[in-house]
């Protein structure tokens, strides 16, 4: 149990690292490409790439501020509730969660697959699938914090 604990902690700490190199580069390449462009010398591929970072970066993101418990909550009505009717109420969200990540993750692997072919954005040597894939990645991470937070709310108790 210890090994997983230590592999998933370094699965953490590398989405983290992604994340802060993806945000960074993708601002310098909206950047360069703002310049390029005041100097009549557009950089088409540019804003193509950060778009990509991107799309990795939310799924990535989500997954961070899950784990961190930092997610935007709305608990206006849940306040007023028993604490015990909020223990199981949140049981059944994160069970919502978990079923809606299965469902993304088992429609994205075909779609991956099948959008081997597709190019993203009209770069010849680029494949959608890389695309799609932050979709599979990034829902399989959150499914495994949800299924981790589940079980720490079941320790915890009500």
């Amino acid at each position: 149990m210890k090994a997983l604990a230590k592999i998933y902690d370094l699965i953490c700490r590398a989405e983290m690292t992604l994340v802060k190199g993806g945000i960074a580069i993708f601002t310098g390449l909206v950047f360069v490409s703002a310049v390029a462009r005041t100097l009549r010398r557009p950089v088409g591929w540019a804003i193509d790439i950060a778009i990509f970072l991107f799309v990795w970066c939310v799924f990535f993101c989500a997954d961070i501020a899950m784990r961190q418990g930092k997610l935007v909550t709305v608990d206006i009505v849940t306040m007023h509730l028993p604490k015990r009717v909020r223990y199981y109420l949140q049981f059944v969200n994160h069970t919502l969660i978990a079923l809606f990540l299965m469902f993304l993750i088992g429609y994205s692997i075909p779609l991956a697959f099948t959008s081997r072919f597709v190019r993203f954005q009209g770069i010849v040597w680029f494949s959608y699938t890389w695309v799609v894939l932050s979709m599979t990645i990034g829902a399989t991470l959150l499914l495994i914090t949800t299924v981790l937070k589940m079980r720490e709310h079941y320790i915890k108790g009500c």
